[in-house]
Parts: C-alpha cells; structure tokens; sequence
C-alpha cells in the first residue's frame, strides 16, 4: 500500500485520502471565502481592457538587406549522444564539476527533423542541400532537388547580393556538405567536377571567396600524387586564375591569424582529410578553430568597407567519420575540436559591430551512439566509462594503418608488438586476452575490419554502445547565437519557416537563412539551370563502383 507521500508525488498534489478527511465548519467557511475571492479576481483580470501596448508588444523588425553576417555552422554525424560523451570526458579529463558544460551547450534553441525526400534516414548530401536550398532531395544529391535539377543555395544567394563567402572544414573540400552549397551535381561522388563547380566552373561563375580544409586529392591529376580521373591541376589553373594558394601548415601560418589573406584563396591543406583531432600533429595541419579564426578575420577585413558582410560555412566534418568508424576515443575529441571552433565564432559576434548570426546544427547523427552498452547477460550495471578513451591515445583508423604497415617489417615479432606498441602504449588495454591478439593479427590486412574491432575493444571496456555503422533518424540539435536585438527575436519566433526555437524540419534552416537576408533562391535557380550536373555528361569523374573501390577507410 503506498504512503500519503508517495500518493502525493503520483497524483500531483495530496493524496486522495488526505482530501477525503472531514473538514471543519470553520475550515468550511475559509475555503468558501478563498473560492469567492478567487472567482473576483479572475473576472477582473478577463474582463478588464488591456492597453495597447500589451496588446501589440514592440518587437523590432530584421532590415533584410542590411549589413550583417551569417556563419552556418554543421556538426556532421553528431547526436544529442555524442555532447553527452563528450561532456563527461572533459569533465573527468580536465577534473571538471559535474554542472561544467561544453559552450555550445549554452546556446541550444530547438530541435530538427532529418529526413530526406527519398529515406527516413538522410544522408550528408541530402542533408546539406535541405540546408542550402531550403528543399528536400534525396540521398546524395549535391545542390539538386528531387528531380536532379541544379537548386539555388544560400551561399550563391548571398554572392549575387554582394557578400563575401567561405566554406572551412575538416574533410575533403568536396565532401558532401561543403559541396551542397557550392556546387550542383547528381551524386556525391563526382568530386572531380564539384572542385570544378567550386573554382567557378559553372553558369555562375566563381561563388567562393575563401575555401580552407583537405581535398587537395580532387583538384590534382594521379600523375601529380592526385586523384583526378583527367589530366588537368586544377591548382595550377586557379593560381593563373588570381587565387593565393596555402598547401601546408607553413603556408597556413603566413596567413598570419586571416590578417595576411588575399581573396579569393584555396588553402587545401591534406591530400584527402585532415586527421582526426586525437592523431593530429599540430606541427603539421591546422585546427578547425585555427581554421576559423583565419577565416572569419579575412573575411571581416574584406567586408571592413562593403555594404555588405559574410557568409561562412564551418563544419566538423569528422565527428560523422568517428561514428561511421564507432571510434568513441575519436568521436569524444572531434566534438571538443568543433567546441573550440564554436567558441571562436562566438568570440566574434560578441567582438563585432555588425549584425551577425551562427545557426548551428546537424545534418544527421552517425553510429547510433549510447552511453550505455550491456557487457553481460546479467541485469546490467549502470555505469560507462571515460577513462578508458582517455588512456586511448589515437583513432582506429590510426592505429590500423600503423600495423598495417608494421606487419611486413616486424616478422616473427609481431605479436609483441601489437601487444607492447599498439594495445598497451597506444590503447592503453592492459586486460586484453589472447585471442583479441590473435584477431588483431589475423585482421592486420583488412584495414576497415581491422579499425572496426579495434573500436570494438574500447567501446565494450568503455561500455559505449552503438547500433549502426552508418546514420540514424534521430531528431539532432539546434544551436544559435547572435549580436541582434530583432535578429534573436526572429530566432524565438514560434511562426513556421520563420524562428527557429521547437523542433523544426531541417528545410527550415534554410528557409530562415533566406528569410533574414532577404535573398532569393529561385533567382539563382533560374541562373544555373545549363549547369552541367550529370555523370554522363563526361568522363572527368569516377564512376560510382571505381569511387567506393579507390575509396580510402575514412570514406
């Protein structure tokens, strides 16, 4: 039988039986007066005339066409999941207290729906072009609706109205959600002709003024240490063409912070994607807030004089590559990376005079991640532990290579290798067994199998679940900041394809993008119509099975 106490938290208030009790004359003739009371002062309140201002409360309207800045912001493959883990690993790596949160998590906003026109579960170019165009598609299209038809994006929108524009992220340039908003092509993986779109290659001419990330691989021919299916060095063309050129950290630092930039600049600064953040020298490649604060700092003094600001894309493009890869030690780090960079832009609508907006969200979550995993058929225990990523010092996909090519020349000595050099030092996995070591060798020449069990290892000590290598349907979150009285109430306003607090379809995004700039998609639509999107149309790409034969494990 339950207790008043217990009644009372199930019911909301007292327990039945406490109400039940006979109550007093005088106790009687006190709630009556209370009632009566109550009755009087609700009547006022309704029937009373309101003024006008409470009526119509002033809320300052957006100048579409005034000055501002607008920093797209896309955490690629991260779910609510993937902060939660990264929260409590910072917070036991830095010996944090337990209300300590990530910076973004200061400026959640809402919610948003993924799918795709042709699936439930989007994936990353379908993803990016409801952010660009405003409008559904299916999976893996780039800059082309459900029809494969060239769609107008936000970032050409904004070029024709005189804005300066930039895409900075941690992938190939090419990849799908940097592509989404500066190239127009059927599939994904016609990345030869997207670093064309991207360099002006098409009906629109050049619409990128600052691009920074990895994907040298799609601009350079094989005979050059390329991945290009023709001959010709896009970089090469670009630099003839008054593009400035950054190849490396060396070239990067003379950027000197965004201070020493000339625009238009291609600063491709991997040959494919830049390593994750736990495996990143930062003698050798920048950071994604490095990248950020270059970025945001050339494109301000290049808008110094304009009537008009920026555009910028950022994305941490590899928190999805760690979820594909069920790589938790990764993914955890690749979260704080994209943290960092957030803080930078944050940092700069608050120093910044001109109005300024950052929208940040996901295009999907990858990997299905939990924190929690059952271990045991017993009833589990309710417990995951960060220790065990942070005694992890590198990624799968590091760590697989390195034994990879570790194998030839270790010979008879393998075996103490994987169990000194790769789960003890790099791991930090002192409780293997035996026949993990024999898996590990037996798996040493398939890389991604490789990568995958490696991941496996951590993840089951760490009790981190996932259910997929690939993405999932769960609603990813909202995030926002601006230096804008009217802009922060366009953000709050509850009006479909208007504000962004609640939960939003993903098209939403770009619809309020369009919105507060006062651009026009359906004008550049109209504009690119002739723009060659097909495979079909000429033998510059791979074709879809050459591209998942060459791909590499990050892919």
């Amino acid at each position: 039988m339950t207790n008043r106490g217990e009644r009372s938290a199930l019911l909301g208030g007292d327990s039945l039986i406490y109400n039940n009790k006979p109550k007093s004359n005088f106790k009687k003739n006190i709630s009556y007066i209370l009632n009566v009371v109550t009755i009087i002062t609700i009547a006022i309140l309704l029937f009373r005339h309101p003024s006008k201002s409470e009526n119509k409360p002033k809320v300052p309207s957006v100048d579409p066409h005034g000055k501002k800045n607008i920093i797209m912001m896309v955490t690629d493959g991260m779910g609510p999941a993937s902060l939660s883990a990264a929260r409590s690993f910072r917070q036991l790596r830095d010996k944090l207290p337990i209300d300590d949160v990530l910076v973004i998590d200061k400026y959640l906003i809402g919610s948003s729906r993924t799918r795709s026109s042709s699936s439930l579960i989007t994936d990353s170019a379908a993803g990016a072009t409801a952010f660009s165009c405003g409008l559904k598609s299916y999976n893996g299209a780039i800059g082309v609706d459900s029809e494969k038809t060239p769609c107008g994006t936000i970032l050409e929108a904004l070029k024709l109205q005189g804005y300066m524009t930039g895409l900075v992220v941690t992938t190939r340039i090419t990849d799908a959600t940097p592509a989404a908003f500066s190239s127009h092509v059927d599939y994904r993986f016609q990345e030869d002709l997207i670093a064309q779109h991207q360099l002006g290659e098409y009906p629109f001419g050049r619409a990128v003024d600052l691009i920074l990330g990895g994907g040298r691989c799609h601009f350079v021919p094989t005979a050059n240490g390329g991945c290009r299916a023709d001959k010709r060095d896009l970089i090469k063309e670009a630099v003839n063409n008054g593009w400035s050129y950054a190849g490396d950290r060396k070239q990067f630092d003379q950027l000197n912070g965004g201070k020493n930039v000339s625009l238009p600049l291609l600063g491709l600064l991997a040959n494919h994607d830049i390593p994750y953040d736990i495996d990143r020298s930062s003698k050798e490649f920048p950071s994604l807030a490095e990248q950020v604060k270059v970025a945001l700092t050339a494109l301000q003094e290049a808008t110094r004089d304009s009537d008009q600001g920026f555009f910028l894309l950022v994305e941490g493009s590899r928190i999805d590559h760690a979820g594909h890869h069920n790589d938790p030690a990764a993914q955890v780090r690749e979260v704080l990376a994209y943290d960092d960079a957030f803080k930078e832009v944050i940092d700069f609508i608050d120093s910044t005079d001109v109005e300024t907006v950052a929208i940040s969200t996901s295009d999907h979550e990858t990997g299905g991640l939990v924190t929690a995993r059952q271990v045991t058929e017993s009833y589990p225990d309710y417990l995951w532990y960060p220790q065990v990523l942070l005694n992890s010092s590198h990624s799968g996909e590091h760590l697989a290579r390195k034994i990879y090519s570790q194998k030839v020349k270790s010979g008879t000595k393998f075996t103490e290798y994987i169990k000194q050099e790769i789960l003890e030092k790099d791991m930090g996995i002192t409780d293997y067994t035996e026949d993990e070591v024999k898996q590990i060798s037996l798996k040493s020449s398939q890389p991604e199998a490789l990568l995958y069990f490696l991941n496996n290892m951590i993840s089951f000590r760490a009790q981190i679940g996932w259910t997929t290598h690939g993405h999932s349907a769960v609603d990813v979150n909202i995030y926002a900041h601006t230096n804008s009285f009217p802009l922060l109430n366009k953000l709050k306003s509850r009006k479909a394809y208007d504000g962004l607090t609640g939960n939003h379809e993903n098209i939403e995004i770009g619809a309020f993008m369009e919105t507060v700039t006062g651009s026009n998609l359906n004008q550049i639509t109209e504009m690119i119509k002739k723009t060659i999107h097909s495979p079909h149309h000429g033998k510059s790409d791979l074709s879809r099975d050459e591209f998942h034969a060459n791909a590499i494990p990050s892919l």
